[in-house]
């Protein structure tokens, strides 16, 4: 429920107030007199699916959009026409008001100190739960990162053509994956010369950072996806809080992965979690102007941009590239596990590899989309050990894809009793 404070001008008092009375809205005249240019101050509650109608209907009739409006919040209403407009607007979605927009995503902000304070607290845990390699401790920084504010700041500020709003928001973006960053690293840094962390430590083995080497489709996918939420939730009256979570699931993770993987050196690893990183940023962003747009938000002045059209012809070229070349880059590795598979199941066919069965088959990627490892888990029954396995499924894997990665082979080892089998005598008869 809202309540709407409005000042009317002499001129526009005929048609505003018309326009309520069509819309079977009651009002109440708060003063007639004593104003200046002799206007008038009015109130009327509305139901908050209908604040963007009403509103929209009265600049429509000549109000000002930078006329005196106040829309507050109201526990309940009780006027003669109140149920008709709840059941009016109750099935329809109607996304708050622009000028409730712009309150809402303001109200998301912070201040600067709270703002670095909460990513480097975030990125600090979540570099320990890489390290740690514990989903659950990266989950838990997620919930504290502040990024979602000013990502969804930059996107109502570019479809209302709120140029230091976008201005503002980007430096926040910016600044706070670089501190979040910095942050990681020092932490990682601090666990070495500490003696803390792991002695050899090969962070490309963590499974929490192979996941994080590359952009793929997924990822691009999953950023389109949580854009797209954030801004959808932030057109409603509900709370954004969930799905700031998977703004920063979609971030964070991959800015303390480039972090850690400074500290030790994997300069592969960091190269393809910053291009994950950025490719990721750009298509949350993306999605959110997008998801403004489609909802029909636009700046007073019709659909002007606080980019020139040039700028945006370029940044959408970019764009386009982006998403081609991680597209690309998906098929790209996906023929290649495809192919990879088939190739171990080929190896595995052969009489001397009977024994043995395929537990998981798992390729890591560097920056650029290229094959680094396949590492082949297997189960085996025996102690018999295959010395030129390896070997073996990579000259395959060269014949089918002209690639040649290192190949790892790993044994899990079972001790199986078949059905029936008979237990061993412990030389005792019964009576």
């Amino acid at each position: 429920m809202r309540l709407i404070h409005v000042f009317i001008p002499e001129e526009r008092q005929e048609a505003v107030l018309g326009v309520l009375d069509d819309r079977d809205v009651d009002y109440v005249v708060i003063t007639a007199s004593g104003v200046a240019d002799g206007g008038m101050l009015i109130e009327f509650p509305l139901p908050t699916d209908a604040v963007s109608d009403v509103l929209g209907r009265l600049h429509e009739a000549g109000l000002d959009e930078e006329s005196y409006i106040v829309v507050g919040t109201a526990e309940t209403a009780e006027t003669a026409t109140m149920e008709l407009l709840e059941h009016r607007y109750a099935s329809d979605f109607s996304p708050l008001a622009t000028n409730e927009l712009r309150s809402k995503s303001r109200d998301m902000s912070r201040d600067p100190y709270s703002f670095v304070w909460m990513i480097v607290l975030s990125a600090v845990i979540a570099a320990g739960g890489l390290l740690a390699d514990s989903p659950a401790v990266v989950v838990g920084s997620m919930v504290i990162a502040p990024l979602v504010g000013p990502i969804l700041t930059t996107g109502v500020g570019v479809v209302t053509g709120d140029r230091k709003m976008v201005a503002d928001s980007v430096k926040f973006q910016v600044g706070g994956l670089v501190v979040a960053i910095v942050a990681a690293t020092l932490f990682g840094f601090l666990l070495r010369l500490t003696g803390f962390a792991p002695v050899g430590l090969d962070v490309s083995s963590l499974e929490l950072v192979t996941v994080r080497l590359a952009p793929t489709f997924i990822t691009v996918t999953i950023g389109l996806a949580a854009g797209s939420a954030a801004a959808f939730a932030l057109t409603t009256e509900g709370p954004t809080a969930l799905v700031g979570v998977m703004i920063a699931a979609a971030l964070l993770p991959g800015a303390a992965t480039v972090g850690i993987a400074l500290v030790w050196g994997a300069l592969v690893v960091a190269l393809g979690a910053t291009l994950l990183l950025a490719v990721t940023i750009v298509a949350i962003n993306a999605a959110v102007i997008v998801t403004l747009r489609y909802l029909g938000y636009r700046s007073a002045e019709g659909d002007s941009s606080v980019l020139p059209s040039a700028l945006r012809v370029v940044a959408l070229i970019v764009l386009v590239a982006i998403i081609g070349g991680v597209l690309f880059g998906t098929y790209q590795q996906l023929s290649f596990e495809r192919e990879t598979t088939s190739a171990v199941e080929d190896v595995l066919s052969r009489p001397a590899y009977g024994g043995l069965d395929v537990v998981a088959i798992r390729t890591e990627y560097d920056a650029l989309g290229g094959s680094r490892t396949v590492t082949v888990t297997l189960s085996r029954t025996s102690n018999r050990s295959y010395p030129s396995l390896a070997r073996d499924v990579q000259r395959r894997i060269a014949a089918r894809t002209g690639r040649s990665p290192e190949v790892r082979v790993r044994y899990r080892d079972y001790q199986v009793a078949e059905p029936g089998s008979s237990y061993p005598s412990n030389g005792s008869s019964g009576s």
